[in-house]
């Protein structure tokens, strides 16, 4: 079974693609020991994903969309709900349904769809004659009924198709449809800049640079808030055209987000009209680029660093008032269609709601002996101030995006709250002057085709189950809306007690982690099948609401099935251990998770392995599960658990990254990979091990993170001398080439921007790529061969890991 091409049809990642029956829930755990979940990337990329220019028909029951797993009875028009059983008559528009006459979201071959209704563009008819059928009926523009004798590429509208013509069958009615772009209305994105005025006039000169550029290029509809801070929180005036105009806030207060609107004016700004939809009234600190494009760039260009600190203290900063301010002037301004706050900084605060650390530098910013001693005076209660923001954010569908470049922590920890749950962007660097911040930039405000910004925001996922499936929660950049009903477990799993979440905003490669378990009130007959629905409603832009649909089914098989083990899938759990692993780790210590993660593959080792009882020299696993105790060895091993030489801002980082990547990226952060350049051949990948250190190779390191290039202590040397600019020696410089230009690919599809480490062996800088390898061999090996690299270090090696496992694995 192909995991990856079933991904590429469905977008989501099974743990286990056959569930086994049991007499109960409890039974069912004990006999799988990794969950049942299944990993989701609801706006996944698809090449022929249909856009249906109409509203889905829903079950009147349940409120479950129509799928191919429907039953249709064409002669009464009516349809069986696969979910709940309930029998719903087809709409009016669905008259002519014949088994030759289907609606796209009835075609077996699509499991995902997406209903787009003001893409509805009357046209002058074109024919699509149904089996050879004389007669016809004349289709509406929203019935979007296909005619199985055509070609579907020529009928059903995907991603790459711009315009497709639908027709009656007797001539006459036929209807246009745009698949993609089309004109918006109504109010766009809305951005607030919340800048740092603390930071060192170079730095903030790169920064206006890039947002001028930004402001530049964004579309004439979005609306766009400055706001700047040091001790002292300043918000722009942009519809001020006289002089500049701001509203000053004292940094060390903390104020409600009716009192800062009451301040900015904004407490009775929403006007209702009888049948029209609210407009705001006049303000001039969120104002249209296509109106105030010069105000806005003036008052960009007009921020200056607010002069030199104090000797031995730190730059007053209030990030937190700051951040607080622009989401009380986002929520006075009434938002609907999405907004964001971006926050770039290059310190921590110091001051006010949020603080991070004192000014005075004789006090140092807390690391993670300091979070487990006790010993972090503010943690807990900036903590806390930023968690109870987050829900004001998440109320008002606000994203909070943070750009962090400083040589030193700026208090990422503690806003990991808010910036997770609104699905915000992180990006921790070292200077704004670096392309790493000006790639990552840039790309969040890439547009698409038309010109729209790719951004979707306010989106929900709702999922839909058989009786037999309940729902435990889920894992990732969203929050639980508890709507609780039949189908949602009393067992939770991270943002549980409900089946539908809310996202302020995603991307095409946000992933979140869903748990299920059987029911224990349904008897189920193996065999039998059971189904999910996804139903993912999200805004894009300004271009109205848009719904996807993913139906998919699987069987339940007995306990002692060969296709459990056949559809088991081992990188998926990896990935599903491990934010299972990251989400204990918030709540208990590093060495209690390591137990956790011990026990459970111990017990999964046991339970899958062959052996025969007590001979460790007999274990054995089938190729399904035998990466899996590899996985775990190096999840072990990684920077989501061991924060040792990782500050509570890297590890917040880390994690939260980790929290929202899909299998490969997740996959990449557990295990990194590791190639082979050298004049033997292509580029080949060898193993995670320190034995692959040569003199005479170059290796390519990526662990998602950070990128490095190692060259080998001979390839360094004939470098430093030049062989590579002796046309002599010409395939020498294209050895030195092609990982630089491997490298450069894996950085440019990576957001955000993974760091490029280049380094030769024996060098400082060595030590990234020595940290992440198996330690094979070490200072303590009695047969080392002659000229080996070795790793200083107490960790056990994998084949150490693997022979314990073995022993305790037998013990039944």
């Amino acid at each position: 079974m192909d995991f990856v091409e079933l991904e590429a049809i469905e977008g989501l990642r099974w743990t286990w693609n056959s569930w086994p029956t049991a007499s109960s829930k409890s039974e069912v755990d004990s006999s799988l020991i990794i969950p049942l979940s299944i990993l989701c990337t609801p706006l996944t990329q698809s090449t022929d994903l249909p856009i249906l220019p109409y509203d889905p028909v829903v079950c009147l029951n349940c409120g479950a969309v129509l799928n191919p797993y429907a039953r249709v009875y064409y002669e009464s028009k009516i349809w069986r709900c696969p979910f709940c059983h309930y029998k719903n008559h087809f709409p009016k528009s669905y008259a002519g349904i014949g088994e030759s006459n289907l609606p796209a979201e009835l075609f077996p071959t699509y499991s995902i769809v997406e209903y787009n209704p003001s893409k509805n563009i009357p046209a002058s008819g074109s024919n699509s004659v149904s089996n050879g059928s004389k007669s016809g009926a004349n289709w509406g523009a929203s019935n979007g009924l296909l005619s199985t004798s055509g070609s579907m590429s020529s009928l059903i509208s995907s991603s790459n198709s711009s315009l497709y013509t639908m027709g009656s069958m007797n001539g006459g009615g036929g209807i246009m449809v745009e698949a993609k772009g089309g004109t918006g209305s109504g109010n766009g994105l809305a951005v607030v800049f919340v800048v740092d005025a603390c930071m060192v006039e170079s730095e903030l000169r790169a920064l206006k640079n890039e947002l001028l550029l930004v402001v530049a290029q964004l579309p004439e509809n979005v609306l766009v808030g400055l706001v700047t801070f040091d001790k002292m929180v300043r918000v722009h005036d942009l519809g001020f055209a006289e002089c500049t105009k701001i509203v000053l806030f004292d940094g060390d207060r903390e104020l409600t987000s009716g009192q800062i609107r009451q301040l900015l004016g904004l407490h009775n700004v929403m006007q209702q009209h009888l049948g029209k939809v609210a407009t705001p009234q006049k303000q001039g600190f969120l104002v249209p680029v296509s109106e105030f494009e010069f105000s806005i760039t003036t008052s960009i260009e007009e921020m200056h660093s607010s002069g030199l600190v104090m000797s031995g203290h730190r730059h007053l900063r209030a990030t937190g008032a700051a951040i607080s301010v622009a989401a009380g002037l986002l929520e006075g301004c009434s938002m609907s269609t999405g907004s964001r706050i971006m926050v770039f900084t290059t310190g921590p605060a110091t001051v006010g709601p949020g603080i991070v650390v004192e000014s005075d530098r004789s006090h140092s910013i807390r690391n993670h002996r300091d979070l487990i001693n006790g010993c972090a005076p503010f943690f807990d209660k900036s903590s806390h101030f930023y968690k109870q923001l987050s829900y004001h954010l998440r109320d008002a569908s606000i994203v909070l995006d943070l750009f962090a470049c400083s040589l030193d922590q700026v208090g990422a920890a503690e806003l990991k709250a808010p910036v997770e749950s609104s699905g915000g962007f992180m990006m921790l660097g070292e200077s704004f002057e670096s392309d790493q911040f000006r790639k990552c930039l840039r790309h969040m405000f890439s547009h698409d085709e038309d010109g729209h910004l790719k951004m979707y925001f306010d989106a929900t996922i709702e999922i839909m189950t058989t009786n037999d499936v309940q729902i435990c929660g889920a894992l990732g950049p969203c929050f639980s809306l508890k709507k609780k009903n039949g189908l949602v477990s009393e067992t939770n799993i991270g943002e549980g007690g409900t089946n539908t979440w809310k996202l302020s905003t995603l991307t095409n490669k946000t992933c979140i982690a869903f748990f299920f378990q059987m029911a224990d009130d349904h008897k189920v007959e193996p065999g039998s099948a059971f189904f999910i629905q996804f139903i993912t409603r999200y805004r894009y832009g300004a271009l109205g609401v848009r719904k996807r649909v993913t139906t998919v089914a699987r069987r339940w098989v007995t306990k002692q099935s060969p296709e459990i083990a056949a559809g088991f899938d081992q990188e998926a759990a990896a990935a599903v251990i491990a934010r299972l692993a990251v989400h204990r780790a918030e709540m208990h210590y590093a060495r209690d998770v390591i137990r956790w993660l011990d026990d459970n593959l111990i017990r999964f080792a046991s339970k899958f392995g062959d052996y025969i009882p007590e001979d460790p020299s007999s274990f054995r696993l089938s190729s399904n599960f035998s990466l899996f105790p590899q996985f775990m060895y190096y999840l072990r091993r990684s920077q989501f658990i061991d924060v040792f030489n990782s500050t509570p801002d890297e590890t917040a980082f880390f994690r939260l990254m980790l929290n929202r990547e899909g299998v490969v990226g997740s996959l990449i952060m557990i295990q990194p990979t590791l190639f082979q350049y050298s004049f033997d051949g292509p580029p080949i990948p060898v193993l995670l091990d320190v034995c692959s250190i040569s003199s005479d190779v170059i290796l390519l390191f990526d662990s998602y993170f950070y990128v490095v290039i190692h060259y080998g202590s001979k390839i360094a040397q004939w470098r430093k001398l030049g062989y590579h600019k002796d046309p002599s020696h010409e395939n020498f410089r294209k050895l030195l080439e092609a990982p630089e230009l491997d490298a450069e690919q894996l950085v440019a599809e990576r957001v955000p921007v993974p760091k490029l480490i280049k380094c030769d062996q024996h060098s400082s800088q060595a030590r990234f790529l020595l940290a992440k390898l198996n330690p094979s061999v070490t200072q303590k090996s009695t047969h080392a061969p002659d000229g080996a690299e070795l790793i200083f270090t107490d960790d056990v090696s994998l084949q150490v890991f693997l022979d314990h496992l073995q022993e305790l694995a037998v013990q039944g």
